[in-house]
């Protein structure tokens, strides 16, 4: 059985599998949540069609279909050895045209049970984009507060959270690239809608600028975060300071902490650049941390109306005191 839906239709399926027909090179740009890559044509195949199509359409469909029988010849195996027969898959392509067909009707004949996303992956980026420009139907609740207060790990304990510096691979500062490779743009919105697409009523978030490293928050995000109920974490200087050495002394090599003290260094003294480059090479961090707390904490802005204070210092405790105060409140 083979059928073709929209993806409003497509995301409410519940597939076995969900396959992405596409070269690997896009799947690795972005993809589906959950789509696993069993592509058409491969990368050097996928470019090389495109190539003959300019000149002869005929010959680049042929040429195309060898070469997809070729790739299904070795998936099926794999797809028969995993999925049973009558199991309902999901398929696309790009934009819902022949490679996503031609997989499609042989496993339809083979007994699946497929659906199409029509119109393809294009289809999917439409459907995010007009998402994204409408108001999110949650209720945001908000932590905020100065670098090191415990944010995000108090993030992680809470129900319906959404933690989009994890998201985002990056930690919010000029610091805050030493994790890695961040996700490609459409790599981030496609796992920031599956998590927003799962939650219910409500969600916590931890108040953020509206670009996080190279990634940028969709603005209906950013202004519902900004009005927020607002949950104002606070702790000592020693915890903030001992919290930070845990994330960043492992992480931060020589080169990337030049990388990003480059980033600040129009904006603080030549006697502090020289203080903070000293602090690292002689490994004295909680000296340099101190250093970068008091720089930070100058151009943190608390905002203007706070809902809730709370103290960080024990993050199980702040766990404890905000959930006990959610639920006498009702608010949840």
């Amino acid at each position: 059985m083979l059928n073709e839906v929209d993806f409003a239709e497509f995301q409410k399926e519940n597939f076995s599998l969900l396959i992405d027909a596409r070269s690997p090179r896009e799947f690795l740009h972005s993809h589906l949540i959950g789509a696993l890559n069993f592509y058409a044509l491969n990368d050097e195949e996928y470019q090389e069609i495109g190539t003959i199509y300019k000149k002869n359409q005929a010959l680049a469909k042929a040429r195309g279909a060898s070469y997809i029988c070729q790739n299904m010849s070795k998936h099926i195996l794999e797809l028969a050895h995993k999925f049973r027969i009558g199991d309902k898959i999901g398929i696309y392509c790009s934009r819902g045209g022949l490679r996503s067909k031609s997989i499609a009707v042989i496993l339809s004949e083979l007994g699946y049970r497929v659906v199409r996303l029509k119109g393809g992956f294009k289809a999917y980026r439409s459907f995010l984009a007009h998402y994204f420009d409408n108001e999110i139907n949650l209720d945001f609740f908000a932590l905020c507060g100065n670098t090191g207060c415990g944010k995000t790990e108090l993030l992680e304990l809470l129900p319906h959270h959404l933690n989009l510096e994890k998201m985002a691979n990056h930690l919010g500062s000029s610091f805050g690239d030493i994790l890695g490779t961040q996700p490609t743009q459409k790599a981030f919105e496609a796992s920031l809608f599956h998590t927003l697409n799962s939650l219910k009523d409500f969600i916590f978030i931890e108040s953020e600028s509206r670009k996080i490293g190279e990634i940028v928050l969709p603005l209906k995000l950013y202004e519902k975060m900004q009005k927020a109920f607002k949950i104002h974490c606070f702790c000592s200087l020693e915890k903030r300071i001992d919290r930070i050495q845990k994330i960043y002394q492992e992480k931060m090599t020589p080169l990337k902490f030049k990388e990003c003290l480059a980033k600040i260094s129009p904006y603080i003294s030549v006697n502090l650049r020289q203080d903070l480059l000293k602090s690292y090479e002689q490994r004295e961090w909680q000296r340099l941390i101190a250093l970068l707390l008091a720089y930070y904490d100058k151009s943190y802005k608390k905002p203007q109306k706070i809902d809730f204070e709370l103290n960080t210092d024990d993050i199980f405790k702040a766990k404890e005191e905000l959930l006990g105060y959610f639920k006498t409140q009702l608010l949840f």
